[in-house]
C-alpha cells in the first residue's frame, strides 16, 4: 500500500472564512498557529492580504500588485496559537464584508541556513513540505539559496520585499535548465523565456534553488521572500494538465481529496484562479466560488468539481479548461486517498 505522512492535512493547511469588525478581530478556528496567511477580502473589491512569521507583524505583501512590502499597524497585529489577529486595515477586517484566509504551518520565525552561494533565513516545515525563505539579493546570475525543505520544490513563488517587482513563479512544468521561463503570479501573462529570473543554469534539488539577476529575485541589497513546495504524497501536488475544453472537464489524479487548487493556463493571457472547499453555495459540488490571485476583484463564480482523488473543471473556460491548453496547478489536500503508515503518520 501506498502511505501518507499526513494523516490530517488541516494540521498544516487550513481555508478560515470570516467576516470583518472595523476593529481588532482575533481570527480564531485556523487549528495551528500559521506561519503563512494569505487573505482576500471576497464581497468587495480589495488586494489580497499576505504576510508571515518571517517577516513578522505589520508586514504586508499583496500578490495582486507589484508594490513592495508594506508595514502597516493595523494588519497583522499578531500570529496566534489558533490563527491570527487583525486591526481595521479594510483588505482585512472591513466592518461586515467577508473574507477567506488561507493558512499554512512552517516553523515559526526561522532559522539561518548557509546551504547556498546567498545565506538565508528559512522557516521549513519538511513533514508538510512547505518552507518560507527570507535572503538579501546579490545580483549575481545563478546564486544558489538554501530553501531547507530536504526535497525538491516543486512549486516557488518569490518577491522583492524592497522594491516595485513583479511576482515570480517556477514550476517544473515551464522551467528547466535548457529553457528558463517565467509566469508572473501578478499578471495574466503567458509564460515567456527569461534566463535571468531562476539563472541560466535553473537548478533546483534537495537543499537549494537559483536565482538569475532578474530585480524580481535577485536584486543587489533588496530583501526578499519566497514561498517553496514539495510534494507529499496525500497531501500536496504540484503539476500540469491539458484542457479539453468540455463543461465535463479534464480529471486530474492528486491522490486526495481536495481543499485548496490554484491553477493557470501557462502559454495564453488569461487570470490565475483559486478554489477551496470553503467557498460554494451548493453546499458541495460543483464548488462555484473564485478569487483571483492577480485581481483585486471581489469573488466571482466558476465551477470545479473537488473528487475523492483528484479535481475536475466544469466549464470550457480559457482560463483553466480550453480544449488543447496547457495548465499548471498546484494542490493541498482536505483528506488523503492513500493509507496511513502506522510509523510515521500523524
Amino acid at each position: 500500500m501506498a502511505y501518507t505522512t499526513i494523516k490530517k492535512p488541516s494540521d498544516y493547511f487550513n481555508t478560515k472564512l470570516y467576516t470583518g469588525n472595523g476593529s481588532t478581530n482575533a481570527i480564531t478556528g485556523v487549528g495551528f498557529a500559521p506561519d503563512f496567511v494569505w487573505i482576500k477580502e471576497r464581497s468587495s473589491t480589495s488586494s489580497h492580504v499576505l504576510g508571515t512569521t518571517v517577516q513578522g507583524v505589520n508586514k504586508r505583501l499583496q500578490s495582486d500588485t507589484t508594490s513592495a512590502e508594506g508595514t502597516l499597524s493595523n494588519i497583522f497585529t499578531s500570529f496566534d496559537s489558533d490563527g491570527f489577529t487583525n486591526g481595521a486595515d479594510n483588505g482585512v477586517n472591513e466592518s461586515g464584508q467577508t473574507y477567506a484566509s488561507w493558512n499554512w504551518l512552517a516553523n515559526g520565525a526561522g532559522s539561518a541556513n548557509t546551504d547556498g552561494t546567498i545565506s538565508s533565513t528559512v522557516s521549513a516545515n519538511t513533514t508538510s513540505g512547505f518552507s518560507i525563505v527570507s535572503y538579501t539579493g546579490n545580483g549575481t546570475g545563478n546564486s544558489t539559496i538554501g530553501h531547507g525543505l530536504g526535497a525538491t520544490p516543486k512549486f516557488i513563488i518569490v518577491k522583492n520585499r524592497t522594491t516595485v517587482q513583479e511576482w515570480g513563479t517556477y514550476s517544473p512544468s515551464f522551467v528547466s535548465a535548457s529553457d528558463p521561463n517565467i509566469l508572473y503570479l501578478s499578471k495574466t501573462s503567458a509564460q515567456a523565456d527569461d534566463t535571468n529570473v531562476w539563472g541560466t543554469s535553473a537548478s533546483f534539488n534537495n537543499n537549494t534553488f537559483t536565482v538569475g539577476d532578474w530585480n524580481g529575485s535577485n536584486q543587489s541589497g533588496s530583501s526578499f521572500i519566497a514561498y517553496c513546495f514539495a510534494d507529499v504524497q496525500g497531501y500536496s501536488k504540484f503539476g500540469s494538465y491539458t484542457g479539453n475544453g468540455s463543461t465535463d472537464g479534464t480529471f486530474v489524479y492528486t491522490g486526495f481529496k481536495p481543499a485548496f487548487v490554484i491553477f493557470k493556463v501557462t502559454n495564453d493571457n488569461d487570470n490565475w484562479h483559486m478554489h477551496d472547499n470553503k467557498r460554494t453555495t451548493n453546499g458541495g459540488n460543483p464548488l462555484n466560488k473564485v478569487l483571483y490571485p492577480n485581481l483585486s476583484n471581489s469573488e466571482g463564480s466558476v465551477d470545479i468539481d473537488f473528487l475523492s482523488n483528484g479535481f475536475k473543471p466544469r466549464s470550457n473556460n480559457n482560463a483553466f479548461n480550453a480544449s488543447g491548453k496547457p495548465y499548471i496547478y498546484m494542490a493541498f489536500a482536505e483528506e488523503p486517498l492513500v493509507g496511513d503508515n502506522p510509523a510515521t503518520a500523524r
